[in-house]
């Protein structure tokens, strides 16, 4: 099944659209979105409200729904 999320950018305000399967890792989504706003995907983050997604978990473990907004900021861990 295909959700619409939209992805802001913690730093510009800017966001983009994207269309994504439940089996699309959080990593997946991550590189996509900073590769949009030509970022290094490796020091960014997802955050979901209260949360901090990161990693091989997928769009369906995360809860993430069609119509969610999901803010790309700085790992607050650092990145690598």
């Amino acid at each position: 099944m295909t959700i619409r999320i939209t992805i802001r950018d913690a730093d510009t305000g800017s966001k983009v659209e994207m269309d994504l399967e439940e089996d699309n890792s959080i990593e997946e989504t991550i590189e996509s979105a900073a590769s949009y706003w030509e970022k290094e995907a490796g020091a960014y983050v997802l955050r979901y409200g209260k949360k901090v997604l990161r990693g091989q978990t997928t769009i369906g473990m995360s809860a993430i729904r069609d119509g969610d907004l999901l803010e790309l900021i700085p790992d607050p861990e650092g990145g690598y």
